[in-house]
């Protein structure tokens, strides 16, 4: 433990598990977090955290330019020399140009760091800002090796990029065994549901999530695997589809919490997510620690650094509906041995070793180690 190492956070918002981060890091060193925004404006209300109470929070007054993030001026009167590091997570919303912008000015330095990013070429001044902004760094905090070329690319030197285990789960969120199937076959009674097997997908009905590509990949499927998508409310072209194809085996769900959450990822036999884009996708760990086989993209950081093809789940092509169908139909058979080996990966990716990774890097950053 070292309190007297004073940290300044500035980030989006107050989301849980960042909080709950926030909280563990706030024990270790002396910590003060700026949020940008007091919730995200497409959560669901009860997407909310538990108070602080390790740390203290500011925050910002400005302008709401997004769903997570502002453009709050008052950010440069937070940022001086008297803190041992600042870390600016993001470098996209103005807030965040801002205070890295403010930083550079006054040669103040500053750690960037982000959940994960994937490269993005073909717009030239969105390319120069993003090399000016993150080139400036003093060092870069990266979630798996996307991240890494992402900053390289940027301007990033290798040797002042480190990692960190990202996660939103405590060790006691980790099962130690599978579920057991007499527990599976109690859980599905209890929540009325009688397929055989369970396919679980978790998200928003929007369409970076790829649940349009689920459905038409679970096309066919026999009658007794049943298909649970948790989110909102679909919308109509979900709807219609389903009616069109008469699917029965399809089913949504409304939004649960991370408590309600835990039944269906107990209950099912193998997660898939086929997003078009998520720069990580903490439901990848969530389901990975009730042993659950992962299926989804090459365009899912989460997936791209946890799952191995064939051992604990599989990679596909993004939009690619036959090999999702079969990489769902192999999992579903295979559930039992692939989930094991999804739970022995997912280990080590907890918020308490997010922490010590944390302390680790700025002791050495700072030179106290």
């Amino acid at each position: 433990m070292n309190k007297n190492l004073k940290v300044l956070f500035l980030t989006n918002v107050p989301s849980p598990y960042r909080v709950n981060f926030f909280n563990e890091l706030g024990k270790n060193v002396n910590l003060t977090v700026l949020y940008q925004k007091e919730q995200s404006s497409e959560r669901n209300e009860k997407w909310s955290a538990e108070a602080e109470n390790n740390y203290k929070s500011i925050f910002l007054k400005g302008k709401s330019t997004g769903v997570d993030n502002a453009f709050c001026l008052e950010v440069i009167k937070y940022i001086d020399r008297s803190y041992d590091a600042i870390v600016i997570c993001g470098n996209a919303s103005p807030t965040e140009i801002l205070a890295i912008e403010f930083c550079k000015l006054r040669k103040i330095p500053y750690i960037l760091e982000g959940d994960g990013a994937f490269i993005k070429k073909g717009n030239y001044f969105k390319e120069k800002l993003k090399r000016h902004l993150i080139a400036g760094g003093d060092l870069f905090l990266s979630t798996c090796s996307e991240h890494d070329k992402y900053y390289e690319y940027y301007g990033a030197k290798l040797n002042k990029i480190v990692r960190y285990r990202f996660s939103s789960l405590v060790e006691e969120d980790i099962l130690s065994q599978p579920i057991e199937k007499e527990e599976k076959k109690r859980l599905k009674e209890k929540n009325h549901i009688y397929e055989e097997k369970i396919i679980l997908a978790v998200g928003q009905f929007i369409p970076r999530k790829g649940f349009d590509v689920l459905l038409k990949a679970v096309v066919g499927l026999q009658k007794d695997v049943g298909i649970y998508i948790v989110g909102d409310n679909p919308t109509s072209e979900y709807l219609e589809f389903i009616e069109r194809k008469s699917i029965k085996n399809v089913h949504f769900v409304g939004f649960k919490t991370k408590e309600e959450l835990k039944e269906y990822y107990k209950l099912a036999d193998i997660f898939v997510l086929p997003t078009r884009e998520d720069i990580w996708g903490l439901v990848i760990n969530e389901a990975m620690a009730y042993g659950l086989p992962i299926v989804t993209t090459n365009k899912c950081n989460a997936g791209l650094e946890l799952v191995k093809n064939g051992i604990n789940g599989y990679i596909v092509q993004v939009g690619n509906v036959e090999e999702l169908r079969c990489a769902i139909i192999d999992s579903l058979l295979r559930s039992d041995e692939m989930g094991y080996s999804a739970l022995k990966a997912i280990q080590s990716y907890t918020i308490e070793n997010m922490v010590k990774d944390h302390v680790d890097i700025l002791k050495k950053y700072k030179g106290v180690l």
